[in-house]
């Protein structure tokens, strides 16, 4: 069921596909993610978060997972599904997986993503070869109160 006035449809664990039908929303702290999941969740929309371009290189792993715990657990009746961006980097999308990151974006070799894609199968990490296009970015808005960021995304969500 989506609701009213909602512009994205409901997914539930198929939130990335083939072709993202949920509004992608960057996040840069955790102050974003929350935020977001706050808005998401009271339009009943869900969401995409996705990390900057390749974050897994320099924020790694496990900050991006306890980013997105920290979240879920703050907005634990949201919908979403999050993506950790590694962009080319092979040994970050492979500590990504290794960290069972639900998605994991990698841009790399073809050769490569296709033993990638073999490793996160076993992880039950859904791998993604090609960044989304971003509906948001909250990268001005790291510092923002969340009232701002929460208009922003109502903006993008109502």
């Amino acid at each position: 069921m989506t609701t009213q006035g909602c512009h994205c449809e409901e997914q539930g664990d198929e939130a990335i596909s083939g072709r993202l039908a949920a509004p992608v929303v960057i996040v840069h702290s955790l102050g974003n993610a929350v935020s977001t999941l706050t808005v998401a969740a009271r339009v009943g929309c869900t969401v995409v978060l996705l990390s900057a371009p390749g974050a897994g290189s320099y924020g790694g792993p496990g900050w991006f997972g306890a980013l997105i715990a920290a979240a879920r657990e703050a907005v634990p009746e949201a919908r979403f599904f999050a993506l950790l961006d590694c962009g080319d980097d092979v040994g970050a999308a492979l500590a990504a997986i290794r960290s069972e990151i639900e998605g994991v974006v990698f841009t790399g070799r073809a050769d490569v993503a296709r033993r990638l894609a073999d490793i996160a199968r076993q992880h039950s990490v859904r791998l993604v070869l090609h960044r989304p296009a971003a509906t948001l970015d909250l990268a001005d808005d790291v510092f923002a109160s969340p009232e701002i960021i929460e208009q922003r995304c109502a903006d993008l969500l109502i």
